[in-house]
């Protein structure tokens, strides 16, 4: 069966999370928080998405930002459109410099925050001044995580495969304005 029918079906039979109107108060709030910390920021603040994943957040988030910031991205991943994670890949790293700037990382999901332990260290490797995370939701579970924790969390989920709102089963399902979880079989 061709992936992308798999893919309408496992959204047709999917449970809703959180809807669109959750999602938007998360975001609200995640803004809310971040002004909060940065907007007196001593050094330049650089946001960095992680692609694929952190791009709908952040193309919203960043909007609710009310601060002076430069948007660069970075792309690094472990899942290459799968359903379990492997070794990081680097795609594409900030094309900005780094040192002495205050950054914040924008990203989908913090599940066991491998990636994003990698994405912090090869910052701070950079001699950033600050680097700060943000993640729309981070999974809650008995498994090891990284030694990191995210600074920025909108919503909190149970250890289920999700999808929506930059997150993804197999490649598809990004653009859904709501986040869905694969029935349980």
């Amino acid at each position: 069966m061709p992936e992308y029918i798999k893919a309408k079906q496992i959204l047709d039979n999917a449970q809703l999370i959180y809807t669109a109107d959750q999602i938007q108060k998360s975001i609200d709030q995640l803004a809310l928080k971040i002004n909060r910390q940065l907007s007196n920021s001593s050094t330049p603040v650089i946001v960095l998405p992680v692609m694929n994943g952190g791009l709908i957040l952040s193309g919203q988030l960043i909007t609710r930002l009310k601060f002076p910031l430069v948007i660069d991205y970075l792309h690094a991943t472990r899942y290459r459109n799968e359903t379990t994670g492997s070794d990081l890949q680097w795609r594409v790293k900030p094309q900005n410099n780094l040192a002495d700037r205050t950054l914040l990382i924008i990203d989908d999901i913090f599940d066991e925050g491998h990636t994003m332990q990698a994405v912090i260290e090869y910052c701070k490797s950079e001699n950033a001044a600050n680097v700060y995370s943000a993640v729309l939701v981070e999974k809650e579970h008995p498994r090891s995580k990284a030694s990191i924790k995210s600074d920025f969390v909108g919503m909190s989920i149970e250890d289920r495969y999700v999808f929506g709102f930059g997150m993804d089963y197999k490649g598809y399902h990004r653009n859904l304005n709501a986040i869905y979880a694969v029935k349980e079989t």
